[in-house]
């Protein structure tokens, strides 16, 4: 079953909460989005592997510590996941972005994959698949299909909001791929909207109605 993991670091909360603020404009609700994605890196690295490597400091010869291990691929999916990226590759700027985009079927109401384009080396990666909300679970689902169909062996999920509903699909579906989140909310209303959430986050993130 796939582990969930809640970043409750004060300074995340605070900004969460401004974030899910109606009264919050678009200027400083994508600043907040970002800055909440670069505090969440911390967390979602934080079991990277490390090997040791000799330097020169000026002062004398010494062991550090430098990452090893596979690289980092960051995949957002469209549109909203945009709005994190930039966050993460502070942190990791080496990483290679990705991109993913679903559109729902207006009669099944199933996301369908309408683009995928990814780093060459998609097995020799660990990818952050990176989206604001974690609603229903079915893009989420789709877009880990996306990958996983390209030979992405490793995966982990990084949301802002989620609800008990999408958390669940993920676990279902892909019980190998651990989820990253600032918030778990109650539930989904009738609309598939997050209770209490912050409405659409691709709205509020571009300004578009």
């Amino acid at each position: 079953m796939s582990n969930v993991y809640v970043i409750d670091h004060p300074l995340i909360q605070h900004k969460l909460t401004i974030i899910r603020d109606k009264n919050t404009g678009t200027k400083e609700f994508r600043e907040l989005v970002d800055e909440v994605a670069t505090l969440m890196a911390f967390e979602i690295t934080r079991d990277m592997p490390l090997e040791e490597i000799e330097i020169d400091t000026p002062v004398c010869k010494a062991k550090a510590k430098v990452l090893s291990g596979k690289k980092i691929g960051l995949v957002p999916i469209l549109r909203a996941g945009l709005g994190m990226v930039d966050g993460v590759l502070k942190l990791i700027p080496a990483a290679k972005v990705g991109h993913v985009g679903l559109y729902r079927d207006p009669e099944t109401l199933k996301p369908i994959e309408y683009y995928v384009k990814l780093p060459n080396d998609v097995e020799e990666r660990d990818f952050i698949l990176v989206d604001p909300m974690l609603a229903t679970g079915g893009s989420a689902v789709e877009a880990i299909n996306s990958l996983k169909k390209r030979g992405a062996k490793s995966i982990k999920f990084m949301c802002l909001i989620a609800a008990p509903e999408g958390v669940k699909a993920i676990q279902d579906a892909h019980d190998d791929v651990d989820i990253y989140i600032a918030g778990l909310d109650e539930k989904l209303n009738d609309h598939g909207y997050i209770v209490p959430g912050l409405g659409d986050a691709g709205d509020r993130l571009y300004g578009t109605k």
